[in-house]
């Protein structure tokens, strides 16, 4: 199950890589969900004032939701970070995606004090690679 956060991050990325408004179907792509589940989701985000979502148009997040999206980026950065750096994960992708909707924010500030973070996180994120730009990793062969 997606979260709030997670959705809001989602959009916030989407609308980067789509330079505009964020589509729905990009939006449950970049979850695997449906584009109804997307909709339901975005719909309780409106209803908290985080997006707005103009059908045909797409969704744009309010400056709360920017705030909330790029807090949950930089959680999510701090797990792939800590994934990486720390416990040499190989599937940190995977792994940080399902860690993402169970590890608060306390817990992601005091593994923040671990790992080596850039300070232009999360602006340092590439949205089209779904991965922080400046993590040294190998690549993937799949790839």
């Amino acid at each position: 199950m997606n979260t709030a956060n997670q959705y809001l991050k989602a959009i916030y990325l989407v609308q980067q890589i789509e330079d505009g408004p964020a589509s729905t179907g990009a939006i449950a792509d970049m979850l695997d969900v449906s584009p109804a589940s997307a909709n339901e989701m975005i719909g309780k985000l409106e209803d908290q004032e985080l997006c707005s979502h103009e059908k045909y148009k797409g969704v744009d997040l309010t400056d709360d939701g920017i705030h909330r999206a790029r807090e949950a980026l930089q959680n999510y950065c701090i797990i792939e970070r800590f994934l990486v750096e720390v416990l040499g994960v190989e599937d940190f992708r995977g792994e940080a995606r399902q860690l993402e909707s169970v590890i608060d924010e306390t817990v992601a500030d005091r593994l923040d004090t671990i790992i080596d973070r850039e300070p232009q996180c999360p602006d340092c994120f590439h949205p089209e690679e779904d991965v922080c730009a400046l993590l040294e990793v190998e690549a993937d062969p799949a790839d």
